[in-house]
């Protein structure tokens, strides 16, 4: 598909106007008079028990924008060696996806345990998130590396496929790196931060 390829199938729903949040998918296998097989509680507990890593996801800023964007992402994967593929997901309400999408490329930040406060910081909706934030330019998408990050993947827009209320991003890895001195990886387990013992 190439690099402009993929960037306009990420952004096919974006129009010329305001971004308008995609409807809300229906569940195939529960029709509107049956309950849905799990309650939306119980699901995100149960799923809490599952620990993972915390990355930020970052984009240059494109033409008519103020500055970079980001957002704070638990959902990220490894998803192929050859070709060397990673993916995250992001709500389909998100405000920040538009503009990684129109970016057409990203940076995966890996955080570091030390970067909790950072983490929240990127995590809220409406704010300049990268105020008093120390970064510098990928090597190849120009997204912000955070700095003090464990470690940096540089990426560009692969594929975008639906999941549900989610959209799954598949990035193509075109430069990567540890931090000079990688420490304990700051990880999310049952709705808290956490470290490795």
């Amino acid at each position: 598909m190439g690099h402009a390829g993929a960037a306009a199938a990420a952004v096919r729903y974006l129009g010329p106007g305001p971004v308008e949040p995609l409807p809300r998918p229906e569940l195939r296998c529960v029709r509107a008079d049956e309950r849905a097989p799990v309650e939306p509680q119980e699901f995100r507990r149960v799923l809490g028990s599952f620990a993972s890593g915390v990355t930020v996801i970052t984009a240059p800023a494109t033409a008519g924008e103020q500055g970079p964007a980001g957002f704070a992402c638990q959902s990220f994967a490894s998803l192929s060696l050859e070709p060397p593929l990673v993916c995250f997901m992001v709500g389909r309400t998100s405000t920040t996806w538009p503009r990684i999408a129109r970016a057409g490329v990203f940076c995966v930040n890996v955080l570091s345990a030390g970067q909790g406060e950072l983490c929240r910081a990127f995590a809220v909706s409406g704010a300049d998130k990268f105020a008093g934030v120390a970064h510098d330019p990928a090597p190849v998408s120009a997204s912000p590396r955070l700095t003090g990050a464990a470690a940096w993947i540089d990426c560009t827009v692969h594929a975008v496929h639906t999941g549900g209320d989610h959209l799954i991003v598949v990035g193509r890895v075109d430069a990567l790196g540890t931090a000079e001195e990688p420490g304990d990886p700051l990880l999310f387990h049952r709705g808290r931060f956490g470290r490795l013992a």
